[in-house]
């Protein structure tokens, strides 16, 4: 019976694959699939390689309390093994961290602390400061410190790397890691280049981190840089990180990452995480350049079900300009789901008002149009509804003609945005047209998100 007697026995030895789908030049492109650990990425390696290691030096005691600061993923490592030795664990998870790795989280039992992400070192809500607080505070605590704790490269150097070279035949020219702790390619680095010091390692790095440099330039300066990508990408070098064992460096823009990520999932049926999508992108920059043929490795690092509203929400990436669009220069531009295109939900004027409420709730929209043979006919307000049903729950089961709005203000995509404006101060959804053909809604998130993005470019 080949059976585990724990969930984190099946931690590690994760398959390696080669890619088809990219242009990697004279190059052949292997990912190690990291999301099929446990708890969906590579740090559950380390998770479980920092707890055991605090459990054996004393650090770590029964009842005692395991405090980390975290971008999710080794927040989720520790939780997982967390759970299953039965500490507690409180997490500071900057707040442009995923909703879905939150809430996995909070599955697990963690206590989450959110604070900015747009402070630097020093400042009182800085993650890893405002963790160090709490671990001072807190009796009984162990502050895992994933930044400088050693367990950390140990885990990869161990476990990682090993299998890298056997399920490579020792047959590798280059691996390409990202740096966010910096232990997983100081402990992939100190095991491979015993192996062969011939082999590169390369950094990816998110446009806006110091770490290329720092490792091309050997100097760096952080000038206040931002990224969409999550896990991966610093403002400081982390003390795991081992800068003289590595090799090379490619910067990665958000774009660049997260279009890889759609390529990935089309073609290659591999679901990453926005990590991925920059590793990916990296390697293949790197690949493109080499003038003789290799092998190079890079990781999955995990699973993109933590990313589904972000990562692989179309709104979202069109909000954050991420998608490759022709811009019309005029409002339809503003409009992030395209009723034309088929990128919008609706209901008929013969649906009932449960159907509407369904449909809204599972898009997490507040108003949706009421389409006849695609014909706009009317739009559905939550207001509305909710004022219909609270007068009379039985109304659920009315039809939507009854209750849509009929009286429409309607704009057009050649309108100025001064329009735009009067429609939204007045607490409605702007209904823009393209001539006859219905373009969709623009809300006042949506035009937040325009001014935000005029001040990014």
């Amino acid at each position: 019976m080949n059976t585990k007697t724990s969930l984190l026995n099946l931690i590690g030895n994760t398959p390696i694959i080669k890619l088809s789908a990219f242009d990697t030049g004279k190059c052949e492109l292997f990912v190690k699939l990291e999301s099929q650990n446990p708890g969906g990425s590579i740090k559950d390696r380390i998770g479980l390689s920092i707890i055991e290691d605090a459990e054996s030096s004393g650090k770590l005691k029964a009842g005692g309390i395991i405090i980390e600061a975290t971008a999710g993923n080794t927040g989720i490592g520790l939780a997982l093994v967390a759970a299953v030795k039965g500490y507690k664990i409180i997490l500071v998870i900057p707040d442009k961290m995923s909703r879905e790795k939150i809430l996995h989280l909070e599955g697990l039992g963690a206590e989450i602390v959110l604070t900015r992400s747009d402070v630097p070192e020093g400042h009182p809500e800085y993650y890893q400061d405002l963790a160090r607080k709490i671990a001072s505070e807190t009796p009984d605590s162990f502050l895992a410190n994933q930044f400088s704790n050693p367990a950390n490269p140990f885990a990869h150097k161990t476990t990682t790397a090993p299998e890298i070279w056997d399920q490579m035949d020792g047959n590798v020219d280059a691996v390409v890691a990202g740096v966010g702790s910096g232990g997983t390619i100081s402990g992939l680095a100190e095991f491979l280049k015993q192996k062969n010091p011939d082999i590169q390692m390369v950094a990816a790095d998110p446009e806006g981190s110091v770490v290329a440099d720092a490792i091309k330039k050997g100097s760096y300066s952080y000038d206040g840089g931002t990224w969409l990508v999550e896990g991966i990408g610093e403002d400081f070098i982390p003390d795991n990180l081992n800068l003289e064992l590595l090799d090379d460096a490619e910067v990665v823009s958000d774009k660049e990452a997260f279009q890889t990520l759609q390529i990935l999932l089309k073609e290659e049926g591999i679901l990453g995480g926005s990590s991925s999508g920059t590793l990916v992108a990296a390697a293949i920059k790197w690949c493109k350049k080499q003038d003789s043929p290799k092998r190079v490795v890079t990781f999955i690092c995990d699973t993109g079900n933590k990313y589904l509203s972000k990562a692989y929400n179309k709104s979202w990436l069109h909000d954050n300009q991420l998608l490759e669009e022709d811009r019309t220069g005029n409002l339809a531009d503003l409009v992030s789901r395209r009723a034309d295109l088929g990128e919008m939900i609706s209901v008929s004027p013969t649906d009932s008002l449960l159907i509407a409420y369904n449909r809204m709730r599972a898009s997490d929209i507040s108003q949706i149009p009421v389409l006849d043979q695609d014909a706009l006919v009317g739009i559905l307000d939550e207001e509305d509804l909710l004022f219909t049903v609270s007068a009379e729950p039985s109304a659920f089961s009315s039809l939507v003609s009854e209750f849509m709005e009929k009286d429409l203000d309607v704009l057009s995509a050649e309108a100025t945005e001064e329009s735009l404006l009067e429609i939204l101060s007045q607490g409605k959804v702007a209904i823009v047209f393209d001539k006859e053909v219905f373009l969709g809604f623009i809300t006042k998130v949506d035009l937040i998100n325009h001014y935000r993005n005029k001040i990014n470019n």
